[in-house]
């Protein structure tokens, strides 16, 4: 499946390169951008590097530990004759975990779990970037095409504004027609204002998710494999839905919790081997008169440790309890979350029907619309209709298309949010150019089994790109 949706959405983004300008911008181009630099995106895939760590940390807890400790002392006072007036000592501990009732085995596992959760999260992230970045291309094109149109009528109203008062001065229209055709050119105005306003922030949006100034925007290719109905949708997104995955698996890693609690109550073993060393600096008299005492001691220690908790105030009891309620928790969560992928699958579905249907109107009532102001006009020369009705006609064709822009913007980013949802628009799903796409699972497994203390990686610096140096966007559109 997904090799599928990847190979139409690469013919039809090649198809769409082909076609555009040098200088075009397609949507392929505005998702790339987001996946290398959008600071969301980046910094998710930093935090779930940090969440793979927890995978070593857990299991350190059960691999032998080593410590050395020294230190120099001065006995100040003592009432000893046979004490040392200062030494230097020094210790060499060594322990091997032998047998923590499982803590170790279920942390790991719970570690393991969160890993997969994090994996899933991150591409849950990827999808909202995008469905993010789809509205907001889809935001600036939509904008564009009103403000386009809003000018249009603006410049039409001032012809028919100053028609109106060559009439006036012959006396073939009153005073009423050029008020009448003032206020609706003064209205027009403000409208463009509005819309001007509009496009600036969709422009802005569009910076902040991509990182750059959007270019001449390209109309974007259809979407390929949306479902026929909301139960099919519904179906592929409990099966994929990268969120539900998430919430299984970290019902998965409470449930290991759980474990990991109950080991606190029971006995541990460990292998133990001692060496310590002690030298007085000839600071150990003897009393004995030719006998010479030894300024230095040694001594080692091997043996096996057994731990048996007894009493410890209950504590243990209310981790068991409070790792038992999380679980009950996560349990919880997992059913909120399939609970909303199921509304938000449905819901997006039905917008993406009823944004088609509005379409199909929209086209229908912009096509009515034009053929009646063309009919109106012509009446409007042998007296059939006045101003107000040229007024009312163009704004009727222009409310029209205006209605058809968002009608579109809607259905498709009605229709990628259903993909999203599906757990089809991630950056494996899309084919996006730019070299390799990241890979969570490189970063764990490089780190899954590192025991050396004193590994780390480079400084970190950032990843995404600003956008403070980006000019602030203008309402200006393509051919002005």
């Amino acid at each position: 499946m997904h090799k599928r949706l990847k190979y139409k959405i690469l013919l039809l983004g090649s198809l769409g390169l082909m076609a555009s300008a040098a200088e075009a911008e397609t949507l392929r181009d505005a998702l790339a951008k987001a996946y290398s630099s959008n600071p969301t995106l980046t910094g998710a895939r930093a935090g779930q590097r940090a969440n793979d760590e927890n995978v070593p940390i857990a299991e350190s807890r059960g691999l032998p530990t080593l410590d050395l400790s020294g230190g120099y002392t001065e006995n100040v006072q003592t009432s000893s004759s046979a004490s040392p007036a200062r030494q230097v000592a020094g210790r060499l501990n060594f322990a091997v975990p032998v047998y923590q009732g499982g803590a170790v085995k279920n942390a790991v596992r719970a570690a393991d779990s969160r890993v997969d959760a994090g994996q899933a999260n991150l591409r849950g992230t990827e999808a909202s970037v995008f469905s993010q970045v789809v509205a907001a291309y889809m935001d600036v094109l939509r904008d564009e095409a009103i403000v386009g149109l809003n000018r249009s009528q603006v410049k039409v109203l001032k012809t028919n504004l100053e028609a109106t008062r060559d009439r006036f001065e012959v006396g073939d229209l009153t005073r009423t027609d050029i008020a009448q055709s003032e206020s609706r050119l003064a209205l027009a105005q403000s409208q463009l204002e509005g819309a001007e306003s509009n496009l600036i922030a969709s422009r802005e949006r569009y910076v902040q998710l991509v990182g750059d100034e959007p270019g001449d925007l390209q109309q974007p290719p259809p979407l390929p494999n949306l479902p026929e109905t909301a139960d099919v949708a519904v179906d592929k997104a409990l099966a994929n839905n990268p969120d539900l995955i998430a919430a299984k698996k970290n019902q998965d890693a409470a449930r290991y919790d759980v474990g990991a609690a109950k080991a606190s109550r029971l006995p541990k073993v460990s292998l133990v081997a001692d060496k310590s060393y002690a030298n007085f600096l000839n600071s150990l008299q003897s009393f004995i008169p030719g006998f010479n005492t030894s300024q230095t001691s040694e001594n080692a220690t091997a043996g096996v440790q057994l731990t048996v908790p007894l009493y410890h105030g209950g504590s243990p009891s209310a981790q068991v309890r409070q790792a038992q309620a999380r679980s009950s928790q996560a349990i919880e969560q997992m059913i909120a979350t399939e609970r909303s992928i199921v509304a938000q699958t449905r819901s997006a579905f039905a917008s993406l029907r009823a944004s088609n249907a509005v379409i199909v109107s929209s086209e229908a009532a912009v096509a009515a619309s034009a053929l009646s102001l063309e009919g109106v006009r012509a009446e409007n020369t042998v007296g059939n209709r006045s101003i107000l009705d040229i007024l009312n006609a163009e704004q009727e064709y222009l409310n029209a298309q205006v209605q058809l822009v968002s009608a579109r913007r809607n259905a498709y980013v009605a229709g990628f949010t259903l993909l999203a949802a599906m757990g089809q628009a991630e950056a494996r799903d899309l084919g996006l150019d730019g070299g390799a796409l990241y890979d969570p699972e490189t970063n764990y497994k490089r780190v899954r089994n590192s025991i050396w203390d004193w590994d780390s990686d480079p400084t970190p610096k950032p990843v995404a790109t600003r956008t403070v140096d980006t000019k602030a966007q203008n309402p200006s559109v393509k051919g002005e």
